[in-house]
Formats: C-alpha cells, structure tokens, sequence
C-alpha cells in the first residue's frame, strides 16, 4: 500500500487493516454513503468558528473530490481521493493542488487567488504565527517571478507544475501536503 516517511526517516505502511479502518469510519460517518459538504468540514475539523478564507478552502478541496459534481462525495470518489493522498505520485498531488487553489475554474490562478492561497497554506503551517498583508504581497509577488514565464499576471497549471518541481521555496509554499499516512496511523494509535 501507500508509504510514507515518518519524521525519524523510518517507513510507515498504511495497511489493508488500516484501509479497512477508513472504510468503517466512512460509513459510520455517512451512513447514507455519502459524504456532504457540511459533514465533510465537520470530519475535518472545521466549524463555524473557521475563516471565510478557510471555509473557502474547504468547499474547493470538497469540490475537487466531488468529480461528478452532484454535491456530495459516494465512496468511489472517497476511494480516489485516498488513493491520491495515499499514493499519488508528485504530479499528481501538484495538479490536485492546482484545482483547489483554482478558485474560479478557469484553469489559471490569478494574485488573488495566490495571495488566498499563501495566507491559508501559511495559517495551516504555522497558525500562531502572525502574517501581516505585507509579508503575503511579497510571498505573492515572489512566487509570480518565479512561475510566470509569460508574465500574463496568471499562472497556469504548466507554469505551476514547473515551478514547483524546480524550486524547493516554492514546493514547500505551493504543495499541499497534509501528511495522511502519518496523520492516519497517529489517530490510530492513539485510539489503543
């Protein structure tokens, strides 16, 4: 199955038993087989105390696993979204990320969208930490000299991917990376 590195370097293996575990909690959490927005934000610990820029955040990532568009996520759409957190190679996790922070649906993301994204990736990372508008222009101003070859003031998914696959700065700002495996196995472990 999927693996990971674990901060000591070692491998953790998400297992059959651990996939088993998922499907359980899937089910227990949406007994109907499906898996609503509201219950989607609530499985990840979002209530309404979250930002607008977060909820925001969460309705693209739902919108993104939500490959039909009927709303909700059935468990073939939960199978491909494990499987992409799971074992999703580098592009792909970079093309999903893309089409969350891809806001509007156009294919391109704008500094709006950018500036959003930063100021959210940055709360998630380090949500104590104070940013002010100023540090998120220059982060933004920064990432648009490095992937905008064309300079039309939009990056596309080629200029994203790019970017991010030859800059670590821009990889470690850009990637959504949230760590399944060994978010999984934690939960896990602390249920013994």
């Amino acid at each position: 199955m999927g693996q990971a590195h674990s901060e000591d370097g070692a491998e953790s293996e998400v297992t059959l038993q651990h996939i088993q575990e998922l499907y359980r909690k899937f089910a227990s959490e949406c007994p109907s087989g499906n898996l609503h927005l509201h219950e989607f934000k609530r499985i990840f610990g979002f209530n309404r105390n979250s930002t607008e820029e977060e909820s925001a955040y969460m309705d693209n990532v739902f919108r993104t696993f939500d490959t039909n568009g009927d709303g909700h996520i059935d468990f073939l759409e939960y199978v491909a979204a494990v499987h992409l957190i799971f074992r999703g190679n580098l592009k792909d996790k970079l093309v999903w990320s893309f089409k969350v922070f891809d806001r509007d649906g156009n294919g391109c993301l704008d500094r709006e969208e950018v500036r959003l994204i930063v100021k959210i990736i940055g709360n998630i990372k380090q949500p104590h930490e104070a940013k002010t508008s100023g540090n998120v222009n220059e982060m933004v101003d920064r990432i648009f000299a490095l992937v905008d070859k064309n300079k039309d003031s939009q990056i596309s998914l080629e200029e994203f991917i790019e970017g991010a696959e030859k800059d670590p700065w821009l990889m470690d700002q850009l990637k959504l990376d949230i760590g399944p495996c060994e978010w999984y196995i934690y939960q896990q472990e602390k249920k013994q």
